[in-house]
């Protein structure tokens, strides 16, 4: 994985521009050149200047060494929480609060499995085929911000997850065989937890609630429920009531019409063996 990671134009642009500077005005009170602090620390002298400069987001371990070095006495290692939230991009950072926020998630996906269930070999595949294409930064930035949201599956107390899948989505080999099989024993293991299911939709069934796309749910503690719609160059929340209660049908629908968590896990284990 890159050392420093590639900067997307967002809100997180302030934070880095903030954090670039205080490490200028640290290090030229330090007499130091760029050459000499990135000769410190182990980085070399570009990678320095990239970060001062606010177009590389510097990792924890960088923010430490600098620290130490120019003899800051802590107060640029205590950005690392900043510097954290804003190596993801905006629009994840925000469906990801949303989601800690949850006190239930449901999501159908009907090309490529959700997110909050994909390995790291398969989130990487689906970065590495998009067009227009990524950068190396890029992608490892991407891959780094989906798997963050994966925490949601651990969080305590845990929120209830329910996933509908296409049929279609468990057999599309995207990223290699290999890749796709390690992606359906993540699924079995998941499927396992008392607080997730996972609900497979044949492919033959006749009548389809999921005809609009792929949506998600998410019914936050408070007692608020908003819905999640993204495709293509669109990402967009949905909190009208009357348009959530539209989703919240056809998500009904979906999961009735869907094989049982049971079934599916029967399924897609059959599925593994097929490989």
């Amino acid at each position: 994985m890159s050392e420093i990671q590639g900067v997307e134009e967002d809100d997180s642009g302030a934070v880095l521009r903030a954090v670039g500077r205080q490490i200028k005005l640290w290090r030229e009170a330090a007499g130091m050149k760029q050459v000499e602090l990135g000769a410190a620390i182990g980085y070399g002298e570009e990678l320095v200047s990239a970060v001062e400069r606010a177009r590389r987001i510097p990792r924890p371990e960088f923010l430490d060494k600098t620290d130490e070095v120019v003899g800051a006495g802590g107060k640029i290692a205590a950005m690392k929480k900043d510097v954290a939230e804003a190596r993801y991009p905006k629009k994840v950072r925000d469906l990801a609060k949303l989601e800690r926020k949850a006190g239930e998630l449901g999501a159908y996906g009907n090309h490529n499995m959700h997110g909050l269930l994909q390995t790291e070999e398969y989130t990487r595949a689906l970065f590495e085929m998009r067009r227009p294409t990524y950068s190396e930064d890029e992608i490892e930035r991407h891959v780094a911000a989906r798997l963050a949201r994966q925490e949601i599956i651990e969080q305590r107390p845990a929120p209830m997850l329910t996933f509908v899948q296409e049929e279609v989505t468990l057999r599309r080999p995207l990223g290699g065989r290999m890749v796709l099989r390690r992606q359906l024993e993540h699924l079995l293991e998941i499927g396992q937890l008392r607080h997730v299911q996972i609900q497979v939709m044949p492919t033959d069934r006749e009548d389809h609630a999921g005809m609009g796309g792929e949506l998600q749910l998410l019914k936050l503690r408070d007692g608020t429920t908003v819905g999640h719609w993204e495709a293509q160059l669109s990402n967009r929340l949905i909190s009208n009531p009357k348009e959530v209660q539209i989703l919240e049908m056809r998500y009904g629908i979906i999961r009735a019409h869907a094989l049982t968590p049971r079934e599916s896990l029967a399924f897609i284990e059959k599925l593994r063996g097929e490989m």
